[in-house]
C-alpha cells in the first residue's frame, strides 16, 4: 500500500531526493509502457499453423534417449508452450555464454511457469551433449530437446542458412486441437537504435535487469562467461 508521504533514507541529500523523484516518475511511466506493450503482445491475431509436427529427441527419467513430437509438449489442460532456442549447435565448441546465463537464471523458475504453461528448451546439438551441459550447469528443471533431426530452428529463425545459431523465445498455442505460432522475439533481426545492443531477450534475462539497478550499469563491453576464476 502506497504511503501518502514520500519516503526518505538515512543521510540522503535534497539533491538526491529531487533526482530520485524524477527517476520515480520515469519508472512509473516505464511500468505503464511495459504493461501496454504486454497488452499489445497479447492482442496479436493468432499466428500461422505450426509448419509440421516436429520430432525432437530428449531423454526419459532413466536417461535413455527417446523421440517426442512437438504436439506432445502440450500437457493436458495447458494450451500454451514457451520455447527457448539457445545457441549450442553441433559445430560450436561450447554453448553460448549469454544463452547459458539466461538458462541458469530461468531453471529455478520452470516449476512456477509450469503451473500455467508448458516450457521447453531447444538446441541443435545431440541430446547427450545437451544433457552433459545441463549436468555441468546444475540445471534440474528444464525440458531439454535436441532439434538435430528437424528444421525447427531454421523455420522459426533460430538458425541462419549458414548454420549460425541465434537466440529466440517463441510462444505457441493450441486452439481446437491445432497448434499456432503466436510470438517470437524479433528485435535481433532489426537494426538497433544508435548505441543500443541487438539483444532481444533481455526481458527474460535476470542478469541485465539486476545490473541496470546499479551505478555502473551493464558495464560497457562486459559479457557473461561460462566460467570465472573467482
Amino acid at each position: 500500500m502506497a504511503d501518502s508521504q514520500p519516503i526518505r533514507f538515512p543521510g540522503e541529500s535534497p539533491q538526491y531526493r529531487t533526482a530520485r523523484a524524477a527517476l520515480l516518475e520515469a519508472e512509473r511511466e516505464l511500468r505503464r509502457r511495459v504493461e501496454q506493450v504486454a497488452a499489445l503482445r497479447r492482442a496479436l491475431p493468432i499466428g500461422g499453423l505450426l509448419k509440421e509436427d516436429y520430432v525432437f529427441e530428449e531423454t526419459d527419467a532413466a536417461g535413455a534417449p527417446r523421440s517426442v513430437r512437438f504436439s506432445e509438449l502440450f500437457a493436458p489442460g495447458k494450451e500454451t508452450l514457451i520455447v527457448y532456442s539457445f545457441m549450442f549447435g553441433n559445430a560450436m565448441k561450447a554453448a553460448c555464454p549469454s544463452c547459458t546465463s539466461i538458462l541458469d537464471g530461468l531453471d529455478g523458475q520452470v516449476p512456477h511457469l509450469r503451473q500455467r504453461v508448458n516450457v521447453a528448451v531447444v538446441a541443435k546439438s545431440p541430446i547427450a551433449r545437451i544433457q552433459a551441459l545441463a549436468r555441468e550447469r546444475g540445471w534440474r528443471h528444464h525440458r531439454l530437446l535436441s532439434s538435430g533431426g528437424n528444421t525447427f530452428n531454421t523455420d522459426y529463425h533460430a538458425e541462419r542458412a549458414d548454420g549460425t545459431q541465434l537466440p529466440a523465445l517463441s510462444v505457441f498455442a493450441r486452439r481446437e486441437g491445432r497448434i499456432h505460432h503466436c510470438y517470437t522475439t524479433e528485435l535481433l533481426y532489426e537494426r538497433p537504435d544508435p548505441g543500443q545492443d541487438g539483444r532481444h531477450v533481455d526481458f527474460i534475462w535476470p542478469l541485465w535487469n539486476l545490473l541496470d539497478f546499479t551505478p555502473d550499469g551493464r558495464g560497457g563491453d562486459w559479457r557473461p562467461r561460462l566460467t570465472y576464476e573467482s
